[in-house]
């Protein structure tokens, strides 16, 4: 990998608030915990930043993976998120969930007292403005780490996460991504088949993340302007990215997967506004139409909406010289259509469990992961999609990769004081590529 450049649904948990990715196949694992021993040497500590549904959902799964796994620390901005989360989280591992009331932390700095812990492992399931900072933070501390997608919201932030992840692959830190497909048995062996040649030369690319209205919480006049925003995170693109890189990033992943994660030179794109106007939907679009295109001539077409009362769709198809391949979410089909046909008729897995195995597999093992580069790369991919869509412009890999723009406030500068508008509602042709 160059420095400059990366080269060339989760169901609600419990009584927790958080919705579901359309298509979904897959349900939280709900294990019976294993026999637990009482803390040794051997015992590894979790610590939690980030309460929401993901994070408790991902602390869960964690508890599952490991017969010598604790959690020993939280953190969110809400208290009111942690005291949910832990009330769940006692429910199915009580004797594996160590939280005393001092290792429970609120507030926009909460997530430094947790990394100040003696946890060995961290959970990042923030929202995505934080993830680079927190990133930093938890390598720079030596603990291993699972990193929710996205890892970043804008290009600064990739640079600064890419920075982050090639020190933890020094350390020797294992580093798992959120990119939660990469994970279930039936996409790693169809993707297999695909690098593998089973279609020959991919050269085309479709993939869609069509869905419906999301969640959003009424504004209460009790509520500061920063508390607004952070209760509605999903619907500002400087907190989540926009709705493309925030949730159709899992597709947009999947395509580039396909590619055996070429680097594209260009995106075009289109987008915009069109149903979801109201003020307490922020400043994001409500759909994108995304082209990627590469050296090679393969192009990668991308769609996602987020518009109610509309056809859903969350899949991959993929054109080869030697046939084609299907993935559909929702249809759970992974079907290859000519030379070699084949269809995968295995089990499926609980694909956000695998994660956890894996990660606590691969510290147990001293085998550490590095999902760094490919996750980055997805992240950027995302990105430059919504930077297209917004300036209406083509733009290249290098200018995206090197664009100052950033969408918001340092993290480091949060707090509910902060009174911040962020970009207006981007206008193509009208709204600056920077």
């Amino acid at each position: 990998m160059k420095n400059k450049e990366i080269v060339k649904t989760r169901r609600n948990f419990l009584k927790t608030s958080g919705t579901a990715a359309i298509g979904s196949t897959v349900a939280l694992n709900f294990l019976v915990p294993g026999t637990s021993s009482a803390m040794n040497n051997n015992t590894l500590k979790v610590g939690l930043i980030g309460c929401g549904g993901r994070g408790t959902g991902a602390a869960n799964q964690a508890l599952n993976a490991d017969n010598n796994v604790i959690l020993t620390a939280m953190a969110d901005v809400f208290e009111e998120r942690i005291v949910e989360s832990l009330s769940n989280l006692k429910e199915l591992h009580d004797d594996k969930v160590k939280v005393e009331n001092k290792q429970k932390y609120a507030g926009f700095d909460a997530y430094q007292k947790v990394i100040d812990s003696d946890v060995d492992v961290i959970i990042l399931a923030t929202p995505p403005v934080f993830r680079p900072l927190q990133l930093e933070k938890a390598v720079a501390a030596g603990k291993h780490i699972f990193c929710e997608k996205p890892m970043a919201v804008d290009a600064p932030g990739i640079r600064r996460a890419l920075e982050a992840a090639k020190k933890a692959k020094k350390k020797n830190l294992s580093l798992v991504s959120g990119f939660c497909w990469r994970f279930h048995s039936p996409k790693r062996e169809t993707f297999g088949k695909i690098l593998n040649g089973d279609i020959g030369e991919v050269h085309t690319i479709y993939n869609t993340y069509n869905t419906g209205e999301l969640w959003s919480k009424p504004w209460q006049p009790e509520w500061s302007d920063m508390e607004k925003k952070m209760r509605n995170w999903l619907y500002y693109n400087w907190i989540s990215g926009d709705h493309i890189v925030e949730q159709a990033i899992h597709s947009i992943d999947m395509g580039s997967w396909a590619l055996n994660d070429r680097q594209p030179t260009s995106v075009t794109a289109t987008g915009g506004r069109q149903v979801r106007t109201e003020d307490v939907f922020g400043n994001i679009f409500d759909h994108f139409a995304v082209v990627f295109d590469y050296d090679n001539g393969a192009k990668s077409f991308h769609f996602s909406r987020q518009q109610k009362n509309c056809s859903r769709s969350y899949a991959v198809e993929m054109l080869g010289s030697k046939g084609r391949c299907v993935v559909d979410v929702i249809r759970r089909q992974h079907e290859i259509f000519g030379e070699n046909p084949w269809r995968y008729r295995g089990e499926g897995n609980d694909m956000y469990q695998q994660e956890h195995d894996d990660l606590f597999a691969s510290i147990r093992n001293n085998k550490p992961i590095y999902d760094g580069d490919w996750m980055l790369q997805s992240n950027m991919m995302a990105i430059m999609g919504r930077m297209a869509a917004y300036s209406g412009q083509t733009i290249t890999w290098e200018e995206a990769w090197n664009s100052d723009e950033n969408l918001g406030p340092d993290p480091e500068d949060y707090s509910w004081e902060l009174v911040y508008e962020g970009p207006p509602v981007a206008k193509p042709g009208i709204t600056k590529f920077i």
